[in-house]
């Protein structure tokens, strides 16, 4: 084993009082065994369901055997979970007769998506035949996994926050030149353009968006264009050459454009679209970093955007983009 300081530079955690793993070379790991264990009880504990039966509901989580983890590498969040789970259910027919029953999940894993986690429902050791046991096969099953569904995610983006930190300074990975470049405003475009593929005139709107980031201009346009920390926001692949006239494409395809511009820690210039709109047709989108002391503000204009798209944008940029780099890297409200 290499002594402290010694060894790979890319594995040594530079000497810093926080202790942040810089440039997330290091495989970190963070224990989520105990938050997984509450927050399924408590969504378990959640789950009741009504039919022409009458209703049933979980009244308690018997037995929860398992772990979670996350895992960073060279930032990189890797996930893993392993539940053994056995609830107790409470069936009230329409007649006013009480059931019990028992769900089983044996494998509720990282290996399984949650539309394909086994669930085993059956009654309680002496009790009559009822109807409810269809009920809860079916509509239980149905909330169970959306229940399963629903941790994942949580886990996912409540619990990483500030797991995957951009790097401090130094040499860049994505090929962006340090040097500033002298970047012409956009051009207003008209408010009806026409789709070069299709010919087809398009009314298109212009789309502003303001945000707050707990984070400097530096670390934030990192973010913005490193592919791993792209990742790790949208958590799902993505592919971004940040470089004049480098290509992205983000959220499994969803998302592509080009970059037109790029001026260090200050702005960005791109060309997006979403793959719903006309074919060929792009917005242009500018996003400019302000330094505000300890913050940066991050707004964010779109030219050209289809008309009917105009909420769909801004939804969309404060889930995928404003949402997810906060719960992801903690620039958000400060936790205490």
């Amino acid at each position: 084993m290499a002594k402290w300081g010694e060894g790979d530079p890319r594995w040594i955690v530079e000497q810093r009082a926080d202790a942040t793993n810089v440039n997330n070379w290091h495989w970190t790991e963070r224990d989520a065994t105990a938050w997984s264990t509450d927050k399924l009880k408590e969504l378990f504990l959640a789950v009741s369901v009504k039919g022409e039966e009458g209703s049933c509901e979980v009244t308690e989580v018997s037995k929860l055997d398992g772990e979670a983890s996350i895992n960073n590498r060279k930032g990189k969040l890797i996930f893993f979970y392993e539940w053994d789970v056995k609830l107790d259910w409470t069936g009230l027919s329409n007649s006013g007769m009480k059931y019990k029953g028992h769900v089983e999940i044996p494998n509720l894993s990282d290996e399984n998506d949650p539309s394909e986690v086994e669930v085993r429902v059956s009654l309680a050791k002496d009790e009559p035949d009822t109807n409810l046991i269809t009920l809860m096969r079916k509509s239980g099953v149905q909330q169970i996994r959306e229940v399963v569904a629903q941790y994942i995610s949580t886990l996912k983006t409540e619990f990483t926050q500030g797991m995957i930190l951009p790097t401090k300074n130094g040499v860049s990975h994505t090929g962006v030149t340090d040097s500033m470049q002298k970047v012409a405003p956009p051009v207003t475009q008209d408010k009806t353009v026409i789709s070069q593929n299709t010919g087809v005139k398009i009314p298109t709107c212009k789309v502003s968006m303001k945000e707050m980031f707990l984070t400097s201009p530096e670390e934030l346009y990192r973010v913005l264009t490193r592919q791993e920390l792209v990742q790790g926001f949208t958590h799902a692949p993505a592919t971004v050459m940040a470089e004049k006239g480098g290509k992205f494409q983000l959220l499994g395809g969803n998302v592509s454009g080009e970059f037109i511009e790029l001026e260090s820690e200050k702005r960005i210039i791109m060309s997006w679209r979403f793959k719903t709109w006309p074919v060929g047709h792009h917005a242009t989108i500018t996003l400019s970093l302000t330094d505000k002391g300890g913050e940066t503000e991050l707004q964010m204009e779109a030219r050209g955007v289809p008309q009917s798209e105009e909420q769909h944008m801004k939804d969309g940029w404060k889930r995928y983009y404003f949402d997810g780099i906060k719960q992801t890297f903690g620039y958000g409200a400060m936790l205490l």
